[in-house]
Order: structure tokens, then C-alpha cells, then sequence
């Protein structure tokens, strides 16, 4: 990007972060197309490529490529000649208001989550509201967001071109919930948080393991929810999981960049207030008697991150838990996890036989945490040449250069032991 400053290209990066829902959602509210509101926000930020460096970084850049996308919107209708009242409704618009910004009764104080909860209408299908939030305020790409919910790019690509159509063709309204009926659209809320802080713990793709703007964002909503909603459980419980699981964040990569496995993991360096804050939320939570899949998925971190060593962690407890998982929101991937777990308590043999299970469904082909975790097992029972070949197999599927450097090095110790 030639005439680019370092300054600019860091400005961009932020108002991408902090103000791409927002220009999204402006446009699709005033257009009522999604498609087009993606496309004119997209060309606002190429233009901010091109006047920043020239004019300067402007003072409020979020109302900059409001205004910009907004006047591309405005060509866009003209050229294509669409229908003159939506023309004249979306010219009259010169500065839109912000969603959110005006009064309303939903009782939801910040703009990103309340765009979240207006994405998410029930008569679209869970899934369909997870991935369009996701796609439409947190800016992940169709790619990223079939990877975190394991299904192919095509597939995900359509699932998004349906629940657009249906959105127009159902005339399903884009305005924010009151709320009174807020509680039926909480469950696609903490699922985009969830999946959102997950794709900043530990990106599905890239060159870094961690996108540390994506799960400190997703932290400060999920803190909102909790306190919007605290007769909740599972608004707490998922705080509750996010911090107990950022609290080891910093000790996931050396220096070099390098993953650092739970087990090597120096706990000195554990964020203990964190920790405490957790463990203090789920208990909260859990009184409450209304166990969820946020709380279960908390109190398997809490048993990682208050055991003293990785000898004192209580795997028998884990698997339980992961069994108690798998009854509330059962997955390919939470087998997967209880397989792991219950290869730690009971020996690697059992994993396994879970794992060749899951392998032999077809449920997680193309996962690459399947194949590393069956290269783990098989490397612990001393079948080396094959853990050698699952861990060749896990390093074509892995799609992090932070993954692919740790599987290198495991492949290189086994196959130098085979």
C-alpha cells in the first residue's frame, strides 16, 4: 500500500473493529439490503485507503465512513434505479443517526449489543442468526465463521445468501427488540459471544494464534449482558468461561510466538484476579440451579485453572462434566473433548477408542484437532509411526502458523523416536 503510513493503516485497523457493525447496520436500517450495506461499507473503507493518507485522518473516522458509505448507498440505488421513495427516504438521511442512538425500550445500553440482538430475530434459524451477526457486526469473513461452526465455506455461503432472502422477502423488520422480548433472542446473543471470543482466543486462521481485540470485545459485552440480564445463569456462566479462560492467555505463546500447551503453562503467571472472578461468577451461577452448556463448559475451565500443577488436575471430574456437556448441547467436537479427557483419567487407550469412533462417523473429517488429538493418544501408547502420520495429517488441515509450528515440532520428536 503505497503512501500508506503506518499511522493511517493503524486507524483503519481500528475503525474497522469499532465501527464496521455500525456503518453495516446504518445501512442495512436505512436500505433494508444487506447485501448492499456490506458492499457500500466495504467501499467506504477503500476510500478511507485513499483520502487518509492525502487528507489526514479524520477526527470522528467512524462518522467519516458513515457519511461515505451512506453517499456510495445513495449511487448505488440512482445507477440501478430502484424504487424513487427508497431513493428519496435514503437522500434525505445526509448524516444517519447511529442505531441504538436515539431512545428506545429495549433497555440495552450499548450500541453493539443491541444491533446483536436486532440481528438476531427469531424467525431465522438459530445457526442463521449466529452466522449473520457474526458476518454483519463482527466483520468475520464467511470463511472464518464456517470454520468456527465446522461446516464448508460453500455451505456457509448459502446459509447467509438464504437468511438474507429471507429477511427481504419476509419483510422481517431491522429494528431493535424491546425488552420484553429480548429473552427469546438471548440464545443467539451468547452464542455470537461465545464465538467471537473463541476466534480471538484461538483463531480458526492466520498467522496468530490470538486476535486479542476480538475476545477483549467479546469480554465487555458478555460483562454488559451479565448485568442486563443478572436472573440469567447463562449470561453469567459465559462471563464466567471467557475469564477463566483469558486468564491464561498470556502464558499460551512464548516469546518466539511458539504455542505453549496447558501443561507446560507457567501458572505463576495466571491472571489470579481473573481466576478468582470466574470461579466466583460460576458459583453465582450455578445456585441459581439452572444448569446451561455456558456453565458446564465454565466449571470444566475452573477445574484447569485451580488445579496447582497439571498432576493435580482432576480429569475423572472433566470427563464427568464433558459428559454432563454432551447431554445438554451435544457436538462431534464436545466428543472430541471428553475423549481427551477421559484418555487422561482412564489411559490413552480409552481416548482412543472414542476418537477412532468419532473418525469413523465422518462427523469431524477435515478437523484438525481430531487428527492431533489421535496423534497425542497414539504417541502416548508408543504407536509412533502412526502417531507420526496423524500428526502429518493434523499439520495439512491446521490453518494457524502458531498450530502449524507446534505440530511440526511434535511431528519431528515422534518421527525421530519412531
Amino acid at each position: 500500500m503505497d503512501g500508506v503510513t503506518a499511522e493511517v493503516e493503524t486507524a483503519l485497523a481500528q475503525a474497522f473493529r469499532e465501527e464496521w457493525g455500525q456503518v453495516v447496520a446504518t445501512l442495512i436500517r436505512i436500505t433494508g439490503d444487506w447485501d448492499l450495506a456490506e458492499e457500500c461499507a466495504q467501499d467506504a473503507f477503500a476510500l478511507a485507503l485513499r483520502h487518509w493518507p492525502r487528507d489526514g485522518i479524520p477526527r470522528r473516522p467512524g462518522a467519516w465512513l458513515t457519511t461515505a458509505a451512506h453517499r456510495r448507498a445513495i449511487d448505488r440505488l440512482r445507477r440501478e434505479a430502484v424504487g424513487q421513495a427508497k431513493l428519496r427516504e435514503v437522500a434525505a438521511m445526509v448524516q444517519p443517526p447511529r442505531p441504538g442512538g436515539g431512545g428506545d425500550d429495549s433497555g440495552v445500553p450499548d450500541d453493539r449489543l443491541r444491533l446483536m440482538f436486532t440481528c438476531c430475530h427469531p424467525a431465522l434459524a438459530l445457526e442463521a442468526q449466529v452466522a449473520l451477526t457474526l458476518r454483519t457486526l463482527a466483520g468475520l469473513t464467511t470463511a472464518e465463521i464456517a470454520r468456527a461452526l465446522l461446516v464448508g465455506e460453500q455451505t456457509m455461503s448459502k446459509r447467509l445468501t438464504r437468511a438474507k432472502q429471507k429477511i427481504r422477502y419476509a419483510r422481517i423488520p431491522y429494528r431493535v427488540p424491546p425488552a420484553h422480548l429480548l429473552p427469546e433472542r438471548t440464545p443467539a446473543v451468547l452464542s455470537v459471544l461465545y464465538l467471537l471470543f473463541n476466534e480471538g482466543y484461538s483463531a480458526t486462521a492466520g498467522a496468530d494464534l490470538l486476535r486479542r481485540e476480538l475476545s477483549s470485545e467479546a469480554i465487555r459485552l458478555a460483562r454488559i449482558l451479565a448485568w442486563l440480564m443478572p436472573d440469567e445463569p447463562e449470561a453469567v456462566g459465559l462471563l464466567s468461561l471467557m475469564l477463566l479462560h483469558d486468564a491464561r492467555r498470556e502464558t499460551r505463546m512464548n516469546e518466539a510466538g511458539d504455542l505453549v500447551t496447558l501443561e507446560e503453562q507457567d501458572r505463576a503467571r495466571w491472571d489470579g484476579a481473573g481466576i478468582a472472578e470466574g470461579t466466583a461468577l460460576l458459583d453465582g451461577a450455578l445456585r441459581r440451579g439452572r444448569p446451561g452448556q455456558f456453565q458446564v463448559q465454565a466449571a470444566i475451565a475452573a477445574c484447569h485453572a485451580t488445579a496447582t500443577d497439571a498432576a493435580d488436575t482432576d480429569w475423572a471430574q472433566i470427563a464427568a462434566l464433558y459428559g454432563r456437556l454432551a447431554s445438554l448441547a451435544p457436538s462431534p467436537v464436545v466428543e472430541l473433548n471428553r475423549a481427551v479427557a477421559v484418555g487422561m483419567a482412564d489411559g490413552p487407550a480409552a481416548g482412543l477408542e472414542i476418537v477412532d469412533a468419532l473418525a469413523a462417523s465422518g462427523a469431524l473429517t477435515g478437523y484438525h484437532l481430531l487428527a492431533a488429538s489421535r496423534a497425542d493418544l497414539l504417541r502416548r501408547l508408543g504407536r509412533r509411526a502412526e502417531a507420526a502420520d496423524a500428526y502429518r495429517e493434523a499439520l495439512r488441515l491446521a490453518a494457524t502458523d502458531t498450530e502449524r509450528r507446534y505440530l511440526s515440532r511434535r511431528l519431528a520428536e515422534t518421527a525421530a523416536n519412531s
